[in-house]
C-alpha cells in the first residue's frame, strides 16, 4: 500500500499450565512465557507501532506482595523498550538465584503464568502512554483485578459510556478502551459480589478459604456475556484477571481475527496464525480460529473452555483488508488468496494493454503488493502459453525452427521498476517542502523499459487516498517515459470509511469518493448530494438500528469503469506525458479469492452492525459541513 494506513493493533495472550520449574528443566528456563510473549509481539510487529505493553499475572503470590504486573511504553521501538525493563528487574540477582525457578517466583517481578501483550496502532488519534494497552483497574481482592488489552473499536462508545451512567459509575475517559474496562471491571465485581454472597452464608467459611470458593466458582463466559450484551464493533479483547483466570473473546461478527493453539503445557493465542506457528514450530493444522462470538477461558486450575459468549451473528463478515494488506502474508491461506487476487485481475490487465504483452513491462510498489505481482505474473504466464500454443498449432507442420524459436521466445517482461527508497519524515511542515519531500519517497530503475514504445504496469494491493500515486510515484514512473502506465489495484476501489479498527474515517480520504463528487458536478447532478445530505440529516438522531447507508446514492449514476477513469484523471500530475490508467480489482473477484472473508464494507457500503451505517451517515454530514473530524 503506497499510503501506510494506521489499522488494527494486535494481541498476545500466553498460560503457562506447568510450574515454572517445569520450562526450567524442559527448555532450560523459567522466562519461557516471556521468551514466547516476546516473539509473538515482535512477529506481529506490523500491527503496531505506535506502542506496546504486556501484563503479567503471578499464580498464588503470598499476601503482601505483588501478584499482577505491567510495562507499558511508546514509540516503534516499544516491543524492545518493555522487555528491556523487565528484564532489568533480573539484572542485579546473582546468576544462581537467577536460574532458580522457585527463587524467580518468589521473589521476582514478571516471573508468572499469564501474560498478554498488545501492539498499539490508534485510530481515534488519542496517543500518550495513558492510552497503550494492557489498560489495568486495580483491588485488594486479587479476583477484582482486571488487566484488559485488545484490537477493537467500539461504534456506540456514547451508548455504553451512558449504560455505566445509569450504572452510578463516574467513567474517567470516554474513549472505548475506557468504557470496557469499567463495563468489564463492572460486571467481574458484580460476579465476585453475587459469588461472596452465595458463600458467605456459610458463616463457618472464611477468609482465604472463602477467597477460594469465590475463585474457583467466577463464571467468567456469565460476565463477558452480560457485559457485551450492547456492544457494537469489531473486537478481540484478551484479559487476565488477578486471581489467576484469563480469556479471549471474539466479536460475533467474526470481523477481527483471533488464532489459538493449547497443548498440555501452554495456551497461546495471537491476532495472526503464522506467529503462533513460527514462535510454537507448529504445522498449520495445529493452530484454530477462535469462532465468531466464542471466548477461550482459562480458569486458574488450568481448565480451558470455549463457551459461545454471543450467538454468531448473520452478518458474519471477517475483515477482508486482513487477507489484502494487514495480515502477514506468510500464513499459506493469506499467500495464496494475495496471489489470486492479482491473477484475477489478467482479463482487465490485458484489456487496457490491447493484449500487446510484446511491448509492455510489469511490475509492483513495494512492499505489500510482491505477492499480488506474483499471482499476476503467474497468470500471465499461463495466458502466454496459450498463446504460444495457438501459434505453434498455426503454423502447423510448416512451422520452421526459426518460428519455433521466436514462439517459445515470447515472454512476460517483468522487472523491479519502483524502489522504496526513503520514508517521509515529519519534521517538515510547510506545504510545498513536503510535497517535494514526497515526490521523493520513491525511485525507480533506470532504462529498464523502453522509452515511448512499452507500456508500463505497476501493481499494488490498495488504494486510499492516492496522495502518494499523485505526488510521487506517477511522477517518477513517467521519468521513464512509457507510452502508457497502468496502474493495477488487487482490491476494489475504497469508497466507504471504516469503524472497526481502520482509521479511515473521513470521506474526503477516498479516491473513490472525490472522483464520484467531482463526476457528479461534471454533469450536472450536484443535486443528489443535497439529495443525500439531507435524507442523511433526517436521520442524524435516529437510534442506529433505523438508519440507512444512502452514501451508496452518491456512486449509483456511475459505472465502476466511469469513476476509475475519472481517479485516473484526478491523480494524473501535470505534466505527465503518459497516458495513466487506474484499474480496480471486482467485488466480485475480491470473494472468489477471499471466499471467507466476506467483511467488504470499505468497497461495498455493506456494513454488518448498525453502528456501521451511523458512523458512515456521520462521515457524510461531516464532509457535506466541512468538519474534518473523525466519524466515531
Amino acid at each position: 500500500m503506497t499510503e501506510a494506513l494506521k489499522h488494527e493493533c494486535g494481541i498476545a495472550m500466553i498460560r503457562l499450565l506447568k510450574p515454572l520449574e517445569y520450562y526450567q528443566e524442559k527448555y532450560g528456563t523459567w522466562r519461557h512465557g516471556l521468551n514466547k510473549l516476546y516473539l509473538l509481539m515482535e512477529k506481529q510487529h506490523n500491527r503496531g507501532q505506535e506502542g506496546a505493553g504486556l501484563a503479567v499475572v503471578k499464580l498464588d503470590a503470598q499476601p503482601g506482595t505483588e501478584f499482577i504486573f505491567r510495562e507499558r511504553a511508546t514509540g516503534s521501538s516499544a516491543i524492545s523498550e518493555i522487555f528491556g525493563n523487565v528484564h532489568n528487574h533480573f539484572g542485579k540477582i546473582s546468576s544462581e538465584n537467577l536460574e532458580d525457578p522457585i527463587f524467580a517466583k518468589n521473589n521476582l517481578p514478571f516471573a508468572g503464568e499469564l501474560f498478554l501483550g498488545h501492539l498499539r496502532y490508534s485510530t481515534t488519534g488519542k496517543t500518550g502512554l495513558s492510552y497503550v494497552h494492557p489498560f489495568l483497574r486495580r483491588n485488594n481482592w486479587a479476583s477484582r483485578n482486571l488487566a484488559l488489552a485488545g484490537n477493537f473499536n467500539m461504534t456506540n462508545v456514547d451508548e455504553l459510556f451512558n449504560d455505566l451512567l445509569k450504572e452510578g459509575q463516574h467513567p474517567r475517559d470516554y474513549a472505548d478502551t475506557f468504557v470496557l474496562l469499567e463495563s468489564l471491571g463492572h460486571h467481574l465485581d458484580r460476579e465476585v459480589q453475587f459469588q461472596y454472597d452465595k458463600y458467605g452464608k456459610d458463616k463457618t467459611v472464611k477468609g482465604t478459604d472463602l477467597n477460594k470458593l469465590i475463585e474457583e466458582n467466577l463464571d467468567i463466559p456469565f460476565m463477558l456475556r452480560t457485559a457485551s450484551k450492547n456492544w457494537d464493533g469489531g473486537f478481540v479483547i484478551g484479559g487476565l484477571i488477578g486471581c489467576g483466570d484469563s480469556f479471549v473473546f471474539r466479536d460475533p461478527w467474526g470481523i477481527r481475527p483471533a488464532y489459538y493453539y493449547m497443548d498440555d503445557e501452554i495456551v497461546v493465542v495471537a491476532s495472526e496464525r503464522p506467529v503462533i506457528q513460527t514462535t510454537m514450530n507448529l504445522d498449520v493444522s495445529d493452530i484454530k480460529e477462535l469462532e465468531a462470538g466464542q471466548a477461550i477461558v482459562v480458569k486458574k486450575d488450568g481448565r480451558v473452555m470455549f463457551p459461545q459468549i454471543l450467538e454468531k451473528k448473520e452478518s458474519f463478515a471477517p475483515c477482508s483488508f486482513e487477507r489484502i494488506y494487514f495480515s502477514r502474508g506468510s500464513d499459506s491461506d493469506i499467500y495464496r488468496e494475495r496471489k489470486e487476487l492479482g491473477k484475477l485481475l489478467l482479463p482487465r490487465i490485458l484489456k487496457s494493454i490491447d493484449s500487446d504483452l510484446r511491448n509492455t513491462v510489469f511490475s509492483f510498489i513495494p512492499n505489500t503488493a510482491e505477492v499480488a505481482f506474483y499471482g499476476m505474473t503467474q497468470g500471465l504466464e499461463e495466458y502466454m502459453q496459450e498463446v504460444r500454443f495457438k501459434k505453434i498449432r498455426e503454423k502447423g507442420e510448416h512451422a520452421t525452427n526459426d518460428d519455433l524459436k521466436r514462439i517459445l521466445a515470447m515472454k512476460v517482461r517483468t522487472e523491479k521498476v519502483a524502489i522504496k527508497d526513503i520514508k517521509l519524515r515529519t519534521f517538515i511542515s510547510e506545504d510545498k517542502g513536503r510535497n517535494d519531500l514526497a515526490a521523493h519517497v520513491y525511485d525507480v530503475t533506470y532504462e529498464s523499459i523502453r522509452p515511448y514504445k512499452d507500456n508500463l504496469v505497476v501493481i499494488d494491493d490498495s488504494i486510499v487516498r492516492g496522495t502518494t500515486l499523485q505526488q510521487s510515484i506517477i511522477k517518477m514512473l513517467d521519468r521513464l517515459h512509457p507510452k502508457k502506465i497502468v496502474v493495477l489495484s488487487s482490491s476494489p476501489q475504497i469508497r466507504y470509511p471504516d469503524c472497526y479498527g481502520i482509521d479511515m474515517s473521513r470521506m474526503s480520504e477516498f479516491a473513490a469518493f472525490r472522483a464520484a463528487i467531482q463526476l457528479l458536478k461534471d454533469r450536472n447532478l450536484q443535486q443528489i448530494i443535497d439529495d443525500v445530505y439531507q435524507k442523511s440529516a433526517a436521520q442524524r438522531d435516529k437510534p442506529k438500528e433505523e438508519i440507512v447507508n444512502y452514501v451508496k446514492e452518491i456512486y449509483a449514476p456511475f459505472t465502476e469503469e466511469e469513476i476509475s477513469e475519472k481517479i485516473a484523471e484526478m491523480l494524473t500530475p501535470e505534466g505527465t506525458e503518459a497516458k495513466v490508467e487506474i484499474v480496480f480489482q471486482s467485488i466480485e473477484n475480491l470473494h472468489k479469492a477471499c471466499p471467507d472473508n466476506k467483511g467488504d464494507w470499505y468497497f461495498s457500503g455493506n456494513y454488518p452492525t448498525p453502528g456501521g451505517n451511523r458512523m458512515v451517515n456521520t462521515a457524510f454530514l461531516n464532509y457535506v459541513e466541512g468538519l474534518e473530524k473523525r466519524s466515531y
